[in-house]
């Protein structure tokens, strides 16, 4: 079998706003899709998606995205200003530090640091 990852999607209220929350986070541009989809292209490759659903989310993620950053407190910062959540404080462990977030629609994700 030869199989990759095509895209990581997320199910959402606004896909819209979500891509352009996503987009500013990694410095790109949204594209808005049909059927009320929407998607970022990450730097580095790979892509991230989202799809219109009725439902709200009922519980914690059981997936979440590892973010790498250079600078930590101002990733947060950048996030934050885009309508993220910090969710936490900084842990430090022997892999590095992290940092828990919620992105607008309160999908977990963190920011890690080597």
């Amino acid at each position: 079998m030869d199989a990759h990852l095509s895209q990581v999607v997320v199910d959402c209220h606004d896909p819209r706003g979500l891509a352009r929350f996503w987009a500013a986070l990694f410095g790109t541009a949204p594209v808005d899709r049909a059927r009320g989809w929407s998607h970022v292209d990450l730097p580095g490759g790979g892509r991230l998606a989202f799809q219109p659903v009725p439902e709200p989310r009922t519980a914690k993620n059981r997936l979440h995205l590892d973010i790498a950053v250079g600078d930590l407190p101002a990733a947060v910062r950048l996030a934050v200003s885009l309508g993220a959540a910090a969710t936490g404080g900084t842990v430090t462990d022997d892999q590095g530090s992290f940092r828990t977030m919620a992105d607008p629609e309160g999908n977990a994700f963190c920011f890690v640091t080597a």
